[in-house]
C-alpha cells in the first residue's frame, strides 16, 4: 500500500510554513514590490529569514544528535512548497540551499567540522550558505563530464601549502546567495591531470576570508528577491580542515545530497500552485456574456490541465523525496526527474 498522506507532524510543519509565508514572508515581498525593487533584497528579507531559522526550516535535515530537527527530505519539500507559493527565490535560495548544505556538512563533516560549522544549527543563529560551483564560460554540466579530458570543467584551483589550502579562481555571476552568504562551499580543482570526476574537491570558505571578493548583483527574471553574483578567490588561504569529504571526492559529496535539486523542484511546485490559484480565482471572477469565464469550456479545460500539471509535479517531487530518504543515491537518480517535472 502506498500512502500519500502526510503524518500529523508533517501536517503541522506544513501549516507552520504556510502561516509563516502568509504573515512574515508575503509582507516583506510586497514591500519590495512597492519599492519597485529599488532596495537590495537581503535588507528586506534578512528579518523573515531569521524567523525561518528560528522555526527550524534550515536545520530540518540535520540529525537531532547534531542539534538539528532530525527531519526528512519529505519534510523539507513540504516546507519549500509552502514558501515557494509566496516567493520561489526565498524558498529555493535562502532556505532550501542553506538547509541542504547544512545536511551535507552533517553527512560528510568531521567531528571538528560539526562543532564549528553546525554551531548556528545548535544555537539558532541565522547563517546563510552558498554553493560556488559554476564558472564563466564553463557549462554547469561539465561537473558530470564522463570523459578523460582534464581541460574540461571548473578551473578554480586549490593547492596545499603546508597546513593550509590556497584557493584561486572565479565563479560565475550566478552563484546563489553570493554577496550575502556567510560561507561558500567552493568546488575547486585539486589536481590538474584528471577530468572533473577525479580532480574536484569541495572547500568550506568563509565569506570574510582575505582574498574573497564579490561582483555586482546579477538580476534574474522572476527571481527579484534573490541575490546572485560573481565570486573571486585570490590567494585565499584556508586551514587544512576546510576540505569537505575526501580530496578529489567533491562529485560524490555533491551526489549524496539530492535534496538540493529536489528542494528546488519543491519550491517550483509552490510557484506553479500559486499561479494556478491566481488563474482559477481570476477565471471565476472575470465575467463575459453574463457568466464567469471559468464556465467556458476552453478556459475550464486549461484550468484542469494546469491543476493536473501541478499535482503531477508534486507527486514526482514527493517520490524523489521518499527515494532520497531511503537511499541518497537512489534519490540522486530521481532528483533529475523532479527538476524536469517541476522546474524545466
Amino acid at each position: 500500500m502506498i500512502d500519500f498522506a502526510p503524518t500529523d507532524e508533517q501536517r503541522a510543519l506544513r501549516e507552520t510554513a504556510r502561516a509563516f509565508a502568509d504573515r512574515e514572508l508575503a509582507p516583506a515581498v510586497e514591500r519590495m514590490r512597492a519599492a519597485d525593487h529599488a532596495v537590495e533584497p537581503w535588507t528586506v528579507l534578512r528579518e523573515p529569514y531569521a524567523k525561518a531559522v528560528e522555526l527550524g526550516f534550515v536545520s530540518v535535515l540535520v540529525p537531532k544528535e547534531l542539534g538539528g530537527g532530525g527531519g526528512s527530505c519529505v519534510d523539507l519539500v513540504l516546507v519549500l512548497e509552502e514558501l515557494g507559493a509566496t516567493d520561489v527565490a526565498f524558498a529555493a535560495s535562502y532556505v532550501g540551499l542553506t538547509a541542504t548544505l547544512f545536511a551535507l556538512v552533517a553527512r560528510h563533516g568531521t567531528d571538528g567540522q560539526h562543532d564549528a560549522w553546525l554551531e548556528p544549527v545548535r544555537t539558532g543563529r541565522p547563517v546563510l550558505l552558498s554553493g560556488a560551483l559554476s564558472e564563466p564560460d564553463r557549462a554547469g554540466s561539465d561537473l558530470f563530464f564522463p570523459g578523460t579530458d582534464a581541460s574540461v570543467g571548473p578551473q578554480t584551483r586549490a593547492r596545499r601549502d603546508g597546513d593550509h589550502w590556497v584557493l584561486d579562481g572565479a565563479k560565475s555571476a550566478f552563484v546563489t546567495n553570493a554577496g550575502v552568504a556567510d560561507a561558500y562551499f567552493v568546488m575547486a580543482r585539486t589536481r590538474d591531470d584528471a577530468p572533473p570526476a577525479g580532480s574536484l574537491s569541495m572547500l568550506y570558505t568563509p565569506a570574510t576570508a582575505t582574498g574573497v571578493s564579490v561582483g555586482p548583483r546579477t538580476r534574474l527574471s522572476g527571481w527579484a528577491t534573490s541575490h546572485h553574483a560573481e565570486v573571486r578567490f585570490d590567494d585565499v588561504r584556508l586551514v587544512s580542515d576546510s576540505l569537505v569529504g575526501s580530496e578529489h571526492g567533491a562529485g560524490l559529496v555533491f551526489a549524496s545530497c539530492p535534496e538540493i535539486a529536489i528542494g528546488l523542484a519543491a519550491a517550483y511546485v509552490g510557484l506553479a500552485r500559486a499561479a494556478y490559484e491566481y488563474a482559477r480565482i481570476y477565471a471565476s471572477e472575470r465575467v463575459s456574456w453574463g457568466a464567469p469565464i471559468s464556465r467556458q469550456q476552453t478556459v475550464a479545460m486549461r484550468l484542469a490541465e494546469s491543476a493536473l500539471d501541478v499535482h503531477s509535479a508534486r507527486l514526482v517531487v514527493w517520490d524523489a523525496a521518499c527515494a532520497a530518504d531511503a537511499d541518497p543515491m537512489l534519490g540522486a537518480a530521481k532528483a533529475g526527474l523532479a527538476k524536469v517535472a517541476a522546474v524545466d
